[in-house]
């Protein structure tokens, strides 16, 4: 069984707006498009339950014709407590949650429990329908701590996506990545 993790592309960033409420771009649907005919297409798509990823989940359902289920447990760290940083803010605070990962860092969720989180999703979702091929569309932060359990590595910032819309493989049976991350062009 092959899994494919896949984050959503570029966004459209409004400080007035809840990060979790924030849509695609019409950069970030062209490349969410792309990505539905690069992969193949799956015999089950789960989404994460914030705007971004329902949307990448949308295009990628209606190209695939297949129906998008939602996870509310797929969702990016929580970082409600500080809400929107701007990226001169946002950059260290998310530096030190991969650093400090045992820690709240500004009242965020701990790296840890994000991790835990995630990683339970997936093997619930997996075992619900072992031998399925599954794509996950989510967020680069919990795409790094889940490919942290992948490789058996500590969490690491080094393991961040190179950019959103990215993706990576996996094998959920013999819990292992099967690739790195790769960016949609």
């Amino acid at each position: 069984m092959r899994c494919t993790f896949l984050t959503h592309p570029e966004v459209v960033v409004d400080p007035a707006v809840p990060i979790e409420d924030w849509g695609l771009s019409p950069q970030g649907a062209a490349r969410a498009g792309r990505a539905a005919s690069v992969l193949p297409r799956p015999e089950r798509l789960v989404s994460s339950a914030e705007r971004k990823a329902l949307d990448t989940a949308a295009v990628l359902a209606r190209s695939w014709q297949l129906d998008a289920e939602i996870d509310a447990r797929l969702g990016e760290m929580d970082r409600s407590a500080t809400g929107y940083l701007d990226p001169q803010e946002f950059e260290p605070t998310v530096d030190a949650f991969f650093a400090r990962s045992l820690e709240s860092v500004r009242g965020w969720e701990r790296a840890v429990d994000a991790q835990r989180r995630v990683e339970h999703a997936v093997r619930q979702l997996v075992a619900e329908t072992p031998e399925r091929s599954i794509v996950f569309v989510a967020h680069g932060g919990v795409g790094a701590l889940l490919l942290a359990s992948l490789t058996q590595v500590p969490i690491t910032r080094e393991l961040d996506q190179p950019g959103v819309g990215s993706l990576f493989r996996f094998d959920p049976t013999r819990w292992e990545a099967l690739s790195t991350w790769q960016r949609i062009a």
